[in-house]
């Protein structure tokens, strides 16, 4: 029976599984009570786990769900009307942000509605298959209400950066696009044609912002706007709009300018892809000097070390995620780790110190073993550091590396796993790379399952970059990146090199979420949410992490210059770690249940 259960021949639909499986868990895994009472907290719109950018957050991540209804579709104007209509509480949002910022609307005759305006080409909008209708207006609305906080604390907050020359703080990256996204909702149906919009985008100011920053949102407005007539397949007038967002965000002075430029450069390459005018440059991966799209985190280049020790999130999943292991089997004597991202291996420095200090019960061998694809000579230079560090420690250590070409290749047999070891799996930031390649997923999971480790280690990015919607992915990519460029902004604020280097990273990230579809589009980041959905084919069970492990995670964050700026939360009995309240990774300790269980019956995870 487990076998059917649990066979690849149902493929998992990761962009559709969400919200749909917490009743079935519930039944399933009676100890995870708290998983279903964390998704039943739908927010207002019934989204991705959006709920309000401002800490506390994490708690109220729900479910995302894609509406597939059979009825006809509304026109524009009429799910403009609805949004208006029904959304009571962004009125309520719309007060709040008038107490410090009115929106000055002004219509001239210079500044025509795009309803008054007759063009030949636009006469009428065509349907098509995936409209900033109002699905896209919820989700931006959801993420624009995160600013409302900022409500009669806009000096001193920790959501703001440096001051500016006037004395008073200036917003945080994420909070130019809370406003400019709590503007576009607002003044949704209030369009403008084109021309004027190039002109004067909106015709109403923002006092309480600087000119900086009243520039920087309407810069972002703009890029909302290119977004949605690419939504709706209106390349010229996305072109239009496109233009004057690449002029206005060419200085790449500041972190909104540089996540514009990179978002319009992205849009651009979609329009190419669509009219058939893309030339291929250059392939996803090919960043140079050894990195690659796929490195969101700490990699082997030296750029990824300064990362690590400059942004908080990194340095507190890795060694939270190393507290959980010594919790788990910190009194085994023989403990073996296999890591199927090792990298640059500074992650385990501090496992390795905890371990040789232990006064009882002292570790007999440390076994450390890393899958290489097609770089196994990097790999072998990372444990020789590691051999040479655990040496300088007096513990017994054992490094080995297993090459293989691609993760269809994983079996078994490649691993050397004895009886009296307490194996360790680990998994940072890796499993996102297959979603794109089910069958490698499978496979992996299905091997890790047969070799009964006593705990898998899942690190994650906490994004949904993989919505059928093109809009809705572009402004969860856009928001998700826009507090990555930010807080690279301000924990490398001395070190541009690598800042720029970064940047290039994700730049390249962004143009495969935005631009590609199909199977040329490899970054598809799901929530926690939908790994758990995933997981409990396997029967995964997720495991609490400790008080102690929360506590230091805390620690970490009080030790780091920029460590206030980083938010923690629980998602269930998982970890999330944010940049001022907006995810950034998940951290997710699991074991495998050799219980029977009941069947999924018709259930089918499509």
């Amino acid at each position: 029976m487990a076998n059917i259960l649990f066979s690849s021949t149902s493929s998992f639909d990761f962009s559709e599984i969400q919200g749909r499986y917490s009743d079935i868990l519930e039944d399933y895994h009676k100890d995870e009570a708290g998983i279903e009472q964390n998704q039943k907290q739908n927010q207002m719109f019934s989204m991705d786990g959006l709920g309000e950018i401002s800490p506390p957050l994490f708690s109220q991540l729900g479910a995302y769900q894609e509406e597939n209804s059979a009825k006809k579709v509304p026109t524009l104007l009429e799910e403009q009307r609805h949004l208006l209509q029904q959304n009571k509480s962004n009125d309520l949002l719309l007060k709040e942000l008038h107490a410090n910022f009115v929106f000055q609307t002004s219509h001239s005759p210079e500044m025509p509605k795009l309803k008054d305006v007759q063009t030949s080409n636009d006469q009428e909008i065509k349907p098509v298959k995936e409209p900033f209708a109002l699905s896209s207006l919820e989700l931006l609305s959801n993420y624009a209400g995160g600013f409302k906080k900022l409500k009669g604390n806009l000096s001193g907050s920790h959501t703001r950066n440096e001051s500016n020359a006037g004395g008073s703080k200036k917003l945080s990256t994420e909070d130019i696009l809370r406003v400019a996204g709590a503007r576009y909702v607002h003044f949704f149906d209030q369009s403008y044609d084109d021309l004027s919009m190039v002109m004067h985008p909106f015709g109403y100011g923002l006092p309480g912002l600087s000119e900086e920053e009243t520039r920087d949102v309407e810069l972002v407005h703009l890029l909302l706007a290119a977004a949605e007539k690419v939504g709706y397949q209106q390349f010229e007038r996305a072109s239009r709009l496109l233009s004057r967002c690449e002029w206005t965000a060419a200085a790449r002075a500041n972190p909104v300018q540089r996540i514009v430029f990179n978002f319009a450069a992205a849009l651009r390459e979609r329009i190419d892809r669509e009219t058939g005018n893309f030339t291929a440059k250059e392939e996803l991966g090919g960043i140079g000097n050894g990195m690659t799209v796929i490195d969101h985190g700490l990699g082997i280049n030296p750029v990824f070390l300064t990362c690590y020790q400059r942004l908080p999130f990194h340095q507190v999943v890795y060694l939270t995620g190393a507290q959980a292991i010594i919790e788990n089997v910190g009194n085994a004597s023989k403990i073996h780790i296999l890591d199927f991202e090792i990298r640059c291996g500074v992650q385990w420095t501090s496992l390795m110190q905890a371990l040789a200090e232990r006064e009882q019960r002292p570790i007999q061998l440390l076994k450390l073993t890393a899958v290489a694809f097609g770089n196994k000579e990097e790999v072998e230079v990372t444990g020789k550091s590691l051999a040479s560090f655990s040496e300088s420690l007096n513990l017994p250590f054992q490094f080995s590396v297993v090459c293989v070409a691609n993760f269809l290749e994983i079996k078994e047999q490649l691993f050397e796993i004895r009886n009296d070891e307490s194996l360790i799996v680990y998994c940072p930031l890796m499993l996102r790379t297959m979603i794109s390649c089910p069958s490698c997923l499978e496979n992996l999971l299905g091997v890790i399952k047969k070799l009964n480790p006593s705990l898998m280690v899942v690190i994650e990015v906490e994004a949904n970059h993989n919505s059928p919607s093109f809009v809705n992915r572009f402004i969860e990519t856009l928001f998700f990146y826009s507090a990555y460029f930010d807080a690279l902004e301000i924990c490398l604020e001395k070190n541009t090199e690598t800042r720029t280097a970064m940047e290039a990273i994700f730049n390249s990230g962004i143009c495969n979420v935005v631009a590609m579809e199909g199977s040329e589009r490899t970054v598809r980041n799901v929530k926690l949410d939908v790994w758990r959905a995933f997981f409990s084919r396997f029967r995964m069970v997720e495991v609490g992490l400790s008080d102690q492990s929360l506590y230091q995670a805390n620690l970490v964050l009080k030790q780091l210059a920029c460590g206030s700026s980083c938010t923690l939360d629980k998602n269930g009995k998982s970890l999330i770690v944010g940049w001022k309240g907006t995810p950034i990774h998940s951290l997710s300790v699991w074991k495998f249940s050799r219980e029977r269980g009941r069947p999924f019956l018709n259930y089918k995870f499509r």
